[in-house]
C-alpha cells in the first residue's frame, strides 16, 4: 500500500494527466518503491526516465540531487508571451512539480501573475464538452481565424498531434492554454 499522493499546487492531478503512473519500480532518489512514478520528462545529465517518486519531486530532493528539471523553466510563461511570474513560481514549476510531455517543447500557462494548474492534453472533443472556455486562448496562440480554425480545432486530439495542452488560473479559474503538432 503506497502512501497518498502529495499535493501540486500547479498540477493537481498528475494521476490522470498521465504524468505519475502506479509502479513497483524503486525510485533512484529516496531509494524506496513508493507505488507510483513520474513518467513525464526529465532535464538532467543522467537518464531519469521512470526513476522518480512523486514525493521526491514534490520536496525538491530529485532536481537538488540530480541537477533536473521537470518543466524549462524558460516555458514558464511561454519565454515572456503570457503574464510574468515571481522566480520562485518558476523554480516550483520546474523543479518541484510534475511537468508533461508535449509534442514538441512544452510551456507552462501563466496568469494573475502566478503559474496556471494543468488540467491535461485535449483534443477538440474534451475541449467542447469540459474545456470549451479554453478555446479563445487556444485560438489566439495557434493564430487561425474561420475555417482554419475550424479545421484546426477539428483535428485537435488528446493522443495525436495536434493536441491542446489546458490550464486553469489559479486565482479567477480562467482557463487557458496552447496547442503544438508534432
Amino acid at each position: 500500500m503506497s502512501d497518498p499522493l502529495p499535493t501540486f499546487r500547479y498540477h493537481p492531478d498528475p494521476l490522470a494527466t498521465g504524468s505519475v503512473a502506479r509502479s513497483d519500480a524503486t525510485c533512484r532518489c529516496c531509494r524506496r518503491p513508493r507505488g507510483y512514478v513520474y513518467a513525464g520528462p526529465v532535464y538532467a545529465d543522467e537518464a531519469l526516465d521512470d526513476a522518480l517518486c512523486p514525493w521526491c519531486i514534490a520536496d525538491g530532493s530529485a532536481a537538488a540531487r540530480f541537477d533536473a528539471e521537470f518543466v524549462d523553466p524558460e516555458g514558464v510563461g511561454d519565454y515572456g508571451a503570457w503574464d510574468p511570474v515571481p522566480a520562485s513560481v518558476v523554480a516550483e514549476v520546474s523543479q518541484r512539480t510534475p511537468g508533461f510531455s508535449g509534442w514538441q517543447q512544452e510551456r507552462w500557462w501563466t496568469h494573475c501573475g502566478d503559474a496556471a494548474q494543468y488540467l491535461g492534453p485535449a483534443g477538440a472533443v474534451e475541449l467542447q464538452a469540459e474545456w470549451a472556455a479554453a478555446l479563445p486562448a487556444i485560438r489566439a496562440d495557434a493564430g487561425f481565424a474561420g475555417a482554419d480554425w475550424d479545421d484546426y480545432l477539428a483535428a485537435l486530439d488528446r493522443d495525436h498531434a495536434p493536441t491542446a495542452y489546458v490550464f486553469r488560473c489559479r486565482h479567477c479559474g480562467q482557463l487557458g492554454g496552447y496547442s503544438d503538432v508534432d
